[in-house]
């Protein structure tokens, strides 16, 4: 079957897990959530065993997945075996991979595969069968003018009531950032006091100028402004933040140019592409200062494996200083001369 990635939440939430699940979308707040979803429904149903194959720029180990998928389970009568395609393109050996699985799935296995990009284009075999087994569960991207009602049911779930016009500016502050918008509706539930929030209030609890956040950290990357990033850089950690924190929006905002990249080299329309991902106009000049700097999209590659591994760093299964990496790859988005320090 396919269901939205919130009704996907609520059917999982007192039912059994299906033998697969494919999660895939621009959206990558929702695509994690949904994600999160079948891993926590998995520890309630006392899946204790998890499993994760990453492409990470490279090939997918096809085999030793299948190897996988046919070895029982060590530490529990069933485990979640994870397969993440950021382009969500398996190739023809992963698609047969996927496609057996699917004929006859393991009793003891749960299969959940998720991706980052999703079209009409990217439908075979493999995802057909999954949907006739399992779930497939698409993350489109929120359109400008659906932010308000998402933002306005985010804020409901977090016992948060807000009116139209300050609804308004916390939509006009994130600039269709979902993961912004998540995290600005986290922050108000604990500062809010169970009061409704005008216009007034919210002003107070949003508009912090000063504050380095990840988003302006981003923005002045890709805009090309070296020494400020950095300068942001140093302010976030020292407000405490955590490279893990800041690397989901990093990879997705590398992983996004990276495809305006791929569009651009075969001639294509960019700026239906930043539509198409739900890059607003008023956000779109800093992608476009990145892409006059880096045109070629073999760059952009580099760029999303050296973000994958640091984000692999942060999260302690990969050795290296986080902070260091970090602040290398920003200065190489930002500066091309400094492209060397990602080599």
């Amino acid at each position: 079957m396919e269901l939205a990635p919130d009704r996907l939440a609520a059917q999982i939430a007192d039912a059994a897990l299906a033998p697969a699940y494919l999660i895939a979308g621009p959206e990558t707040l929702l695509v994690l959530e949904a994600a999160d979803a079948v891993r926590t429904r998995g520890r309630e149903l006392g899946i204790a065993e998890r499993e994760v194959f990453d492409l990470e720029g490279r090939d997918i180990d096809w085999a030793g997945l299948q190897a996988s998928f046919d070895a029982p389970s060590l530490f529990s009568a069933r485990r979640i075996v994870e397969v993440r395609l950021p382009t969500g393109k398996p190739g023809k050996e992963g698609a047969e991979v996927i496609s057996a699985f699917c004929a006859r799935p393991p009793d003891d296995v749960v299969l959940l595969i998720t991706a980052g990009e999703w079209s009409k284009a990217h439908r075979g075999k493999w995802a057909d069968a999954i949907e006739r087994i399992g779930v497939l569960s698409v993350a489109w991207a929120i359109k400008p003018h659906e932010l308000s009602g998402w933002v306005q049911a985010r804020l409901r779930s977090r016992g948060l009531r807000a009116d139209r016009d300050a609804i308004a500016l916390l939509v006009e502050r994130v600039e269709g950032n979902l993961l912004a918008a998540a995290q600005e509706i986290d922050k108000l539930a604990l500062l809010a006091d169970g009061q409704a929030l005008d216009l007034a209030t919210m002003q107070s609890l949003v508009a912090d100028a000063a504050r380095f956040d990840v988003f302006r950290l981003i923005e002045t990357t890709l805009s090309g402004n070296a020494t400020q990033a950095s300068r942001m850089l140093v302010g976030l950690r020292a407000e405490g933040e955590v490279v893990a924190a800041l690397m989901p929006m990093v990879v997705r905002n590398v992983l996004s140019t990276a495809q305006l990249a791929r569009v651009a080299e075969r001639g294509g329309n960019v700026a239906a592409e930043m539509k198409g991902q739900g890059i607003w106009e008023s956000r779109q000049a800093p992608f476009k200062r990145a892409l006059q700097r880096h045109a070629s999209s073999a760059r952009w590659d580099r760029f999303v494996a050296e973000a994958s591994r640091i984000d692999r760093m942060a999260k302690g299964r990969a050795d290296g200083d986080a902070w260091v990496a970090l602040e290398r790859l920003l200065l190489a988005i930002a500066d091309a001369s400094a492209v060397k320090l990602v080599a």
